[in-house]
């Protein structure tokens, strides 16, 4: 797939995303394209951890701005594709995020929808300045050692606009969104057990070396079903996260932040 990868001149202009050629000048190796084989890493880096990050509420705090931005633009989405009511398109998208961890998939599963066109149509707005986090994360991230994959439910657009925004772009060695998660003809997202052994096939790791850092406890748990360790990132504004009574037998740590996460690292469970 390599359509989700170019990005115009126009679009680079209105999301601040980097257009094609730009970008491949900004970064080592295009992401979301290191995945196309498995990757045979030195004799030295076998042994290390890779950690696979979300986005939203994990590594800037999406619930501040940019969620409720998200929520109109996607009704809105669904309302002009499906020509129906505020109030239903309302329901549609809610229905649809809470069954299958993306809205996007039950618009192609049931009414047949063109996935790039809708993705297009619900983040169709300026991201940046409504953009919050930590301003220091990008040494935090350089300080953690081990490679990084960006992991999320979300487009490869708001994803990258957000990671050049905030300066960490360079810090990942790949990057999965919801248009890589299309394979044997369906959608699977996260908290898809199927998804996890897909990446990380892809990326070369085995479970008991990975890391997935998260905010939503279902996702969380998808990933200690095929062995990865798991960190909970705490965000009490979380749609639809459920409140937990102490740890989680699937949760292996808990973090308030990234910051945290580096504090913290050292006491990550065994499995």
């Amino acid at each position: 797939m390599t359509d989700h990868l170019v990005v115009s001149d126009a679009a680079a202009r209105a999301t601040g995303v980097p257009a094609l050629g730009d970008f491949r000048r900004q970064v080592k190796r295009p992401l979301g394209r290191v995945r196309a084989s498995r990757r045979v890493l030195p004799a030295g880096r076998s042994r290390e951890l890779v950690w696979f990050f979300d986005l939203d509420n994990t590594l800037h705090d999406a619930s501040h701005a940019i969620f409720s931005h998200i929520d109109l633009s996607m009704t809105a989405a669904v309302r002009e594709t499906l020509n129906v009511s505020e109030e239903e398109a309302h329901a549609l998208r809610k229905k649809y995020w809470q069954r299958y961890g993306a809205t996007l998939i039950g618009m192609v599963r049931h009414h047949g929808v063109s996935s790039a066109e809708f993705l297009h149509r619900s983040h169709n707005f300026d991201i940046r300045p409504l953009v919050r986090a930590d301003k220091d994360l990008r040494n935090r991230l350089d300080k953690l050692p081990g490679r990084k994959v960006l992991l999320t439910n979300a487009p490869h657009n708001y994803a990258r606009t957000i990671l050049s925004h905030l300066g960490i772009l360079r810090c990942f060695d790949s990057l999965w969104a919801v248009e890589d998660m299309r394979f044997h003809g369906d959608f699977k997202v996260k908290p898809s057990p199927a998804l996890m052994r897909h990446v990380l096939a892809h990326e070369g790791v085995s479970a008991h070396r990975a890391v997935l850092v998260e905010d939503t406890a279902a996702n969380l748990r998808g990933a200690r079903q095929v062995g990865m360790r798991t960190v909970y990132v705490r965000h009490p504004d979380t749609p639809f996260a459920k409140t937990h009574r102490g740890r989680p037998m699937f949760i292996d740590l808990q973090v308030n932040s990234v910051s945290h996460l580096l504090l913290q690292r050292r006491l990550l469970r065994r499995v």
